[in-house]
């Protein structure tokens, strides 16, 4: 296929429709990207294929939260050039978005396309072949105003749960943070839109929808009327056969008393919230410009948790920031150990291109410090999860069956709207349905049950 292009290709798809495959890496958000362009290239006769079988079109939906992150997505396009190195290798999303030219430079990159380019993908396939020099697409992410519509209705094989992009971008400046460059300014869906979506993707069987976004906790701000997270999800818990909702991501500023007691009064609504931290020391979060104190965040959550039983409660902690004192740390962790986090996601700190941050004069903190930093709070987040899993065993829990079996047992897997994983034996047939299951005991990461019944 060196000389072909899938132009070429394309006027055969009656015949032999031209296989894609996609990885995509860091957030839901992508997750849910990656969707977006699979609909778009099925329409128009593709046919998807997993990433791990030879394929003639290899799509890459990258991240750059970190250096880490970064490194990830250089190894996933490595794999897909050496699974088949006559295939296109497009690569698209935050790290595309962020440093074209690292990307550009990868042998057997075919095509790069920043976030707002991907949806121009169908049609720049047409002139694209395997070439020694790559297509590079990539426009102002920050002139995008609106976000398009684009209708999903399935996601690849394995998910149970169907992911919604609700908003996309951040109107916040955090000085570690390069989202923004990624991702532009907030830009809500509509919410007639939001519902549809919603809609389509219960009627193809999704019991349960992730609402997600960059910034979710401000979508409508810029909706004309403008509207609110928890008004949307009152429109959304109007649809038919909806048994869940779920939040990603939500800053603290933005439980306001209605979205509150939402997410504590209706079942439907997720027992599972994540609510960044970033640190304990509010020295740390005014140099990091985040709009908290940890005298609020620590009042939000203890209201949070009062209100909602058994609350699934996670948080984001970075350690290593410039400047990060040991008083700074040791606040962080006296924190996040004094507060009822069911997990910690625990970052080290990475410079990154064109961030405040990175261009600080505070002092650096060593490799060899944010390591042990590090291991310190995943060690924390570790006995929280197990604390909270041994809460469970004995009781009956009503799970959401996942799509997949347990690869070690052959077991299946449901998860509660509190987010822990029951791994029990049964049959194929509970599969994206909801059982109810008696948690009893320990099965490494996830707890042991047995099936008790339907529902």
């Amino acid at each position: 296929m060196s000389e072909a292009s899938i132009g070429q290709l394309s006027e055969r798809q009656s015949l032999t429709p031209v296989t894609v495959a996609f990885a995509t890496l860091g957030c839901r958000l992508n997750q849910y990207d990656t969707a977006e362009v699979q609909a778009l290239l099925e329409a128009g006769g593709f046919r998807t294929v997993p990433f791990e079988t030879p394929a003639q079109v290899y799509v890459i939906n990258t991240c750059t939260v970190t250096a880490r992150a970064d490194y990830s997505d250089r190894q996933a396009i490595r794999r897909a050039v050496a699974r088949n190195p006559e295939a296109v290798v497009v690569v698209t999303g935050c790290y595309a978005q962020t440093n074209p030219e690292a990307v550009a430079a990868i042998p057997g990159v075919d095509l790069v396309l920043g976030t707002q380019d991907r949806y121009a993908l169908p049609g720049l396939l047409d002139q694209v072949r395997k070439r020694a020099r790559p297509l590079v697409r990539v426009s102002d992410v920050f002139e995008a105003k609106t976000l398009p519509a684009i209708p999903v209705r399935r996601f690849v094989p394995g998910y149970t749960r169907a992911f919604v992009k609700v908003q996309d971008g951040c109107q916040h400046r955090c000085s570690f943070c390069i989202v923004p460059f990624a991702r532009g300014g907030s830009r809500s869906q509509a919410v007639e839109v939001v519902v549809g979506q919603v809609e389509e993707l219960v009627g193809a069987g999704y019991a349960e929808v992730v609402l997600t976004g960059v910034d979710l906790g401000h979508y409508g701000w810029d909706l004309r009327p403008r509207t609110t997270l928890a008004a949307l999800m009152r429109r959304i818990l109007d649809v038919r056969g909806l048994a869940r909702v779920r939040l990603s991501s939500v800053l603290p500023a933005y439980f306001t008393a209605e979205l509150i007691e939402l997410c504590a009064g209706d079942r439907r609504v997720c027992r599972h919230l994540h609510v960044p931290l970033q640190s304990g020391a509010d020295r740390v979060l005014r140099a990091m410009r985040r709009p908290y104190t940890a005298r609020m965040y620590r009042m939000l959550i203890e209201r949070l948790a009062g209100a909602i039983p058994d609350l699934g409660l996670g948080t984001d902690v970075i350690t290593g920031f410039p400047g990060e004192t040991a008083a700074d740390f040791e606040a962080t962790e006296a924190l996040a150990g004094a507060l009822p986090f069911t997990y910690l996601h625990v970052f080290s700190y990475s410079d990154r291109r064109g961030t405040e941050a990175a261009r600080s004069a505070a002092p650096r903190v060593s490799p060899e410090v944010i390591r042990q930093r590090t291991t310190r709070l995943r060690r924390l987040g570790a006995a929280r999860q197990l604390g909270f899993r041994r809460a469970q065993i004995g009781r009956e829990l009503s799970v959401l069956v996942l799509e997949r079996r347990d690869r070690e047992t052959g077991r299946l897997v449901g998860l509660t709207d509190n987010y822990l994983e029951v791994a029990f034996p049964g049959p194929d047939t509970l599969m994206r349905r909801f059982a109810r299951v008696r948690a009893t005991g320990q099965d490494g990461a996830r707890l042991a049950g047995e099936f008790v019944g339907d529902g």
